[in-house]
């Protein structure tokens, strides 16, 4: 039980990391600067979907491209997965 307090405090991380290169990539989008590779932005969804969702709408960044439409779709993947393991740790 001890390992959770660290996966959790990984798990913001990288999530933060997530929303970050979300951001970076839009603003230099704005200054037709060198840009993020997609495949690495859709990666960093699918381990820290939350940040890179909450990013793509406070930034309005890729959300009309679409192989972006899966980032929600990890959301739910990665709130299902958080469902089964609360659901195991309820006896």
């Amino acid at each position: 039980m001890s390992l959770l307090p660290a996966a959790i405090a990984a798990y913001i991380l990288v999530n933060a990391v997530a929303f970050l290169a979300y951001y970076r990539d839009k603003r230099l989008a704005e200054k037709a600067a060198w840009r993020t590779p997609e495949s690495r932005l859709l990666a960093l969804a699918l381990i820290g979907p939350f940040g890179a969702f909450a990013a793509m709408q406070a930034f309005r960044h890729k959300t009309q491209k679409p192989k972006f439409r899966l980032v929600p779709l990890f959301v739910c993947l990665h709130l299902a997965i958080a469902a089964a393991f609360v659901l195991e740790l309820i006896p």
